[in-house]
């Protein structure tokens, strides 16, 4: 990437200001994460911009944009990056009570709304200077389970994230798998609905569906399991993500298929009850995907095991499972 020349002028840190711009898409939120002045920030570019002879990032109305070059050179600056950072980890051991390092965690926001609790508060006292970035994944519509999430591990490769926790099994073999928990459904609605006193299949079809999609689509699995019984139903609202179902369900007339972990965690607070399904409804696993590469940092290596310890309990996981977590 560098002739030899070039080499002699390079500054490590100047990659990691690339990185960092490049997954914020704004100088002013780099420097923040850099605890370095915008106008620091700007100055590092224009040295990078000489050496690499290119414009790098251009400017929008909400922030910059990486060029053509820029995104071709950030697998193999990211690369560079995690192999400096595991020798680094390998010379010095990873002591977490004193590092302030920044882990990125990539997963779908009822999973997210799962382990983060717990794992924010065993970091406090072990891990008081270590931050957590946390960014929500979404499937590729219209994808197997391995497609599907197939953004999440280009991310993981191009280590703007350090680890991916995704509702699928089917996890490419350079990537270390390790099972979180495994979920599955319950039908959540308002306090004092009427189809919770009667909660039958009839009942069920007859009421007015709310889905978390998001890509919009209003089929679901749920559709899958009531087609095989000659049934239907109406779904009257999509929206994106499970947070916004819980206040959308507790404020309407609506039901909804949430995860149970998510809903036992949350739904008590938006004034949302839940019951067990009038038919059966697959479940999933929760797995982690992390580089194997990746386990060389003992940093990342210490944080999957801490993921893992503060997860939900496996004996209490559900015996069906899916694919998925759209419902």
């Amino acid at each position: 990437m560098l002739n030899q020349i070039d080499l002699a002028r390079a500054d490590l840190n100047l990659l990691v200001l690339f990185q960092t711009v490049l997954e914020e898409r704004h100088v002013g939120r780099a420097a923040e994460r850099l605890n370095l002045t915008p106008s620091a920030v700007s100055h590092g570019l224009g040295r990078l911009r000489r050496l690499l002879n290119d414009p790098l990032f251009l400017k929008t109305p909400k922030g910059v944009v990486p060029t053509d070059r820029a995104a071709r050179l950030a697998p193999p600056i990211a690369d560079v990056l995690a192999r400096v950072r595991s020798v680094l980890s390998s010379a010095a051991p990873f002591d977490p009570g004193a590092s302030t390092r920044r882990f990125t965690i990539g997963a779908p926001d009822a999973a997210s709304a799962v382990f983060l609790p717990p794992l924010l508060a065993a970091l406090r006292p072990v891990a008081p200077g270590i931050d957590i970035t946390l960014r929500q994944l979404l499937p590729v519509a219209g994808e197997g389970p391995e497609r599907a999430w197939r953004s999440a591990w280009a991310d993981l490769e191009a280590r703007s994230i350090d680890m991916a926790i995704v509702p699928s099994d089917e996890i490419p073999l350079r990537f270390r798998k390790q099972l979180l928990y495994e979920e599955d459904f319950v039908i959540a609605m308002r306090a004092r609905h009427p189809f919770k006193r009667n909660p039958s299949l009839d009942r069920y079809c007859e009421a007015q569906h709310l889905v978390v999609s998001m890509t919009g689509d209003p089929h679901g699995f749920v559709d899958e399991a009531l087609a095989r019984h000659g049934r239907a139903r109406r779904v009257a609202l999509t929206v994106p993500n499970f947070m916004f179902a819980l206040t959308t369900v507790s404020q309407t007339d609506l039901v909804c298929a949430l995860p149970r972990r998510f809903a036992a965690m949350h739904a008590a607070r938006f004034g949302v009850v839940t019951i067990d399904p009038p038919l059966q409804l697959s479940g999933f696993r929760l797995n982690i995907a992390v580089p194997e590469v990746a386990l060389m940092d003992a940093g990342i290596a210490w944080l999957l095991a801490l993921v893992q310890r503060t997860g939900p309990r496996l004996e209490r996981a559900p015996r069906r499972r899916q694919s998925g977590m759209s419902a």
